[in-house]
């Protein structure tokens, strides 16, 4: 980096260590090939407000209402985030604080649910999230899951038949589309019908597929019922890392708990927030929101989300061609789950480090009914978020894919491992991280 163009030079005179780490992170992210799922990059003006000012004001409350002075700033850009959101995926009320996914989805438990309600929501193994229910979580300590799979682990057909008897049998509170590791989309039209007839709330996690909805790629579970929907502001929304809860309903701020009725679901889920679960928001995380909601009101956007399918596409054919399983028989969204267990004898751990080795980054992931263990697991999963921001495109992308197959095939050949690296290097040059979104 030149001094010219680093943006850390105060860290660098105060605390060369840590401009060590940043240095060699922006290395890493510039010489290589990110295809996790869930990572993307965000725009200059992103970073730029993510950094701010704003980082200084504690901001208890919501706009109007807040425990402290000298709010009219954080007012403004909360209140542009909350309108920008809820353009963005039509819906009645935004609440633009949770820190992340997981709080997110656990404000919406803690607004509907009392302890002990059932939740019928997405089989880890089968594509799920650890907040639907896991067992290692202390969600699953405090509600009662109930879980739905892939009738078809080959194709990714979800039994609908099988989650109407689950719902009719368990009576959940909440019936939750969403996933973390499922390349097919879900039927949001049948999961709010099912969640109607049984009188629980249809709630989606969109995580991972709330930029293709943004851009027009996807569905929108506010088109066919849904109640809730959360998600995070990263991964394919391309904004600062962080959670977002979506909702339907009367928009008020009573002085007392409302009473809990479908209707008052903004309000329940406000108040679970803050004062529930968190305290005062990050001020300048939210400013970075707003802007990456802005960013995803433009008409470029729904060409970004089109092209994010159009490449995982031509990424599934290369490994369908070279013969290795995927998990679901394809993917119509972002994310490919590829079984390179079965397919080339490689833990996902090896095919995940062997990756590192080229430049291209990945995780290793469990696969349905995966009989490895979770820290070796028989699959990996990639995606094309990041690589798509960076302007690859079909050509772009069948190449790294190419490049994925001969690294994990010939995991221990160096002179081979060297050679995709340089070119993995060479193609990244051609395709520099871009500061700002057309």
């Amino acid at each position: 980096m030149t001094a010219a163009s680093d943006p850390y030079g105060c860290v660098e005179k105060q605390d060369p260590e840590v401009y060590a780490a940043l240095a060699g992170e922006e290395k890493r992210e510039a010489e290589g090939v990110e295809l996790i799922p869930s990572e993307n990059y965000v725009s200059k003006a992103v970073r730029e407000a993510n950094g701010s000012i704003l980082t200084n004001k504690y901001a208890e409350g919501y706009p109007g209402r807040r425990y402290y002075g000298g709010q009219e700033f954080t007012d403004q850009v909360e209140s542009l985030a909350i309108e920008r959101a809820k353009k963005i995926f039509r819906c009645d009320h935004a609440n633009v604080q949770p820190l992340g996914g997981a709080n997110a989805n656990i404000g919406a438990y803690f607004a509907w649910l009392d302890p002990g309600d059932t939740v019928l929501g997405m089989d880890l193994g089968h594509g799920g999230h650890l907040t639907h229910g896991a067992p290692v979580t202390y969600m699953a300590k405090l509600y009662r899951f109930v879980r739905y799979k892939m009738k078809n682990i080959e194709t990714g057909e979800i039994d609908y038949d099988e989650m109407r008897e689950t719902a009719k049998k368990e009576k959940p509170k909440i019936i939750l589309g969403g996933f973390s590791g499922y390349p097919r989309e879900l039927d949001w039209q049948k999961i709010s019908d099912i969640a109607k007839e049984v009188g629980a709330v249809a709630m989606a996690d969109v995580a991972h597929i709330a930029g293709l909805i943004a851009g027009g790629a996807a569905k929108n579970p506010f088109d066919y019922g849904f109640q809730i929907v959360t998600t995070t502001t990263h991964k394919t929304l391309r904004g600062p890392r962080g959670g977002m809860i979506l909702s339907k309903g009367i928009v008020s701020s009573p002085l007392k708990a409302p009473e809990k009725t479908v209707e008052n679901l903004p309000t329940l889920i406000d108040r679970s927030v803050f004062p529930g679960l968190q305290g005062g928001p990050h001020m300048n995380n939210i400013a970075a929101k707003a802007i990456a909601f802005g960013e995803a009101l433009q008409p470029s956007f729904k060409t970004y989300a089109a092209q994010i399918v159009k490449n995982a596409k031509a990424m599934a054919r290369v490994f369908q061609e070279a013969n290795i399983r995927l998990i679901a028989g394809g993917t119509d969204n972002h994310l490919i789950l590829a079984d390179v267990w079965s397919s080339l004898s490689l833990g996902g751990k090896e095919a995940e480090e062997t990756l590192d080795k080229v430049g291209i980054t990945l995780n290793k992931n469990a696969i349905a009914d995966d009989t490895r263990k979770p820290f070796d697991p028989s699959g990996i999963r990639f995606g094309t978020p990041a690589i798509t921001t960076r302007a690859f495109g079909e050509k772009e992308c069948t190449r790294v894919a190419e490049l994925m197959v001969d690294a994990m095939k010939n995991k221990s050949d160096e002179k081979k491992l060297v050679s995709i690296r340089e070119e993995i290097r060479t193609l990244c040059k051609k395709f520099p991280i871009p500061d700002t979104f057309a």
